[in-house]
C-alpha cells in the first residue's frame, strides 16, 4: 500500500511539478492527471502538464483549461528540467511514455509514479502504487485526502471520469462497493454522471461510427466462440475518415458477443507495426500475456506492441492467447 505520509512530505517540500501520463491516453490517464494538477494548485504549487501525444478530441473536455502540452511541439526537455519534480500517472512502463521517455530519463529532479497497474519498469522514480485500485483516479482522490485538499468541482469532474472510464462505467468486476462510495463523494462535490457520460460517449464523430463498423465487420470468433479478435488497418481509418484516437474502447464491444471470454484487437500504427489490446472475462491474465511482448497492464485489460505486418503480428498474439486459454 501507499505510504501517504511519505508522499505528502515529498509534495510539500517542492514547489514546481511536471505531470505526465501515457501515450494513447484514456479517460483515467487524462482525468487523473488533470485532477491531480488541480490538487497541487490548491496547495499553491506551479504545475505543467505534458505528454508525448496530442490530446484526443474525445478527452479535450477534461482539460478545460487547455493546459496539456506536447513534448517536442509545445514544450521542450529544457523547459521541463527547470521544474522541481516530475510525476508519472497511470503507467509504470517506458514503452507507454513514448516521446516523453527521453524527458523522464533526462529529468534531474525528483521523479515519482502514481499508478495502479501491476506491470512495472524501473523508471528511476519513487513509486506510489496501489495495484488494487480500480483506477489511478482513485489514487488521486486518496492523495487529495492525504494532502488535506477538499474535493471541489474542478477535482471531482476529472476524477469521476477517470474512475468511470477505467471501470467501463462501473460494469467491470473492478468496480466494488468502495468504488460507489468514492463516486458518491465525487457526485456530492459536483460531478454530474449524466452530463459526463454524454460528453464522453455520446459525442462521437461519423468517422468513429464508421470505424466501429469496420472493426466489427472484421471480427472473427475462435475456440468455439470463447475468443474473438479483430483488426484495423490504416486503410480502415482512411476509408472511415477517422482519427487514430477513435479506435479507443472498440475492443469492449467485442465482449458483448454471447459466450466470449477473451477479446483481442490489433490496430495498425502510422509508424508501423500494431498496437494490440487484450480484454479478459475469464482467468486468463492479460498483463502476463502482454508482458511476453514487452507490454503490460491489468489482469483483465492490457496492451502491447508488435512491430510486424498484420499476418505475423496476429499469428504471434493469437498463438499466445490460444495457449493460455
Amino acid at each position: 500500500m501507499i505510504d501517504w505520509n511519505k508522499f505528502a512530505d515529498e509534495i510539500k517540500s517542492r514547489q514546481r511539478f511536471v505531470l505526465t501520463t501515457h501515450i494513447r491516453p484514456d479517460g483515467d490517464a487524462i482525468g487523473s492527471t488533470v485532477a491531480f494538477a488541480e490538487i497541487l494548485e490548491r496547495l499553491g504549487k506551479e504545475v505543467l502538464l505534458c505528454g508525448g501525444f496530442a490530446l484526443p478530441n474525445s478527452l479535450r473536455s477534461l482539460d478545460v483549461k487547455g493546459r496539456f502540452k506536447q513534448i517536442g511541439v509545445s514544450a521542450t526537455i529544457e523547459e521541463l528540467n527547470a521544474y522541481d519534480a516530475l510525476i508519472v500517472l497511470d503507467t509504470s512502463a517506458w514503452a507507454q511514455l513514448g516521446p516523453m521517455s527521453d524527458a523522464v530519463r533526462a529529468f534531474p529532479g525528483k521523479k515519482m509514479v502514481l499508478d495502479h497497474h501491476v506491470s512495472s519498469d524501473d523508471l528511476g522514480a519513487e513509486s506510489f502504487k496501489n495495484t488494487e485500485a480500480e483506477a489511478t483516479g482513485r489514487i488521486v482522490v486518496d492523495a487529495a485526502d492525504a494532502l488535506g485538499v477538499a474535493l471541489d468541482l474542478s477535482i471531482a469532474v476529472p476524477a469521476f471520469c477517470a474512475v468511470a472510464t477505467d471501470t467501463g462505467w462501473f460494469r467491470f468486476s473492478s468496480a466494488t462497493a468502495d468504488t460507489y462510495r468514492l463516486v458518491a463523494r465525487l457526485i456530492e462535490a459536483g460531478a454530474k454522471p449524466d452530463e459526463l457520460y454524454k460528453e464522453l460517449y455520446e459525442n462521437d464523430t461519423l468517422g468513429r461510427l464508421k470505424l466501429i463498423g469496420r472493426a466489427l465487420a472484421n471480427a472473427t470468433p475462435d475456440l468455439e466462440g470463447r475468443l474473438i479478435y479483430t483488426f484495423l488497418e490504416l486503410s480502415d481509418f482512411e476509408a472511415a475518415g477517422a482519427l487514430p484516437s477513435e479506435s479507443e474502447d472498440i475492443i469492449n464491444m467485442l465482449l458483448a458477443v454471447n459466450g466470449t471470454q477473451f477479446a483481442v484487437i490489433l490496430v495498425e500504427q502510422k509508424t508501423g507495426g500494431f498496437k494490440i489490446s487484450l480484454r479478459s472475462r475469464c482467468d486468463v491474465n492479460c498483463a502476463k500475456l502482454a508482458e511476453v511482448f514487452g507490454g503490460g497492464g491489468h489482469k483483465k485489460a492490457a496492451g502491447l506492441f508488435i512491430a510486424d505486418p498484420l499476418p505475423t503480428a496476429m499469428q504471434k498474439i493469437l498463438d499466445v492467447v490460444r495457449a493460455a486459454m
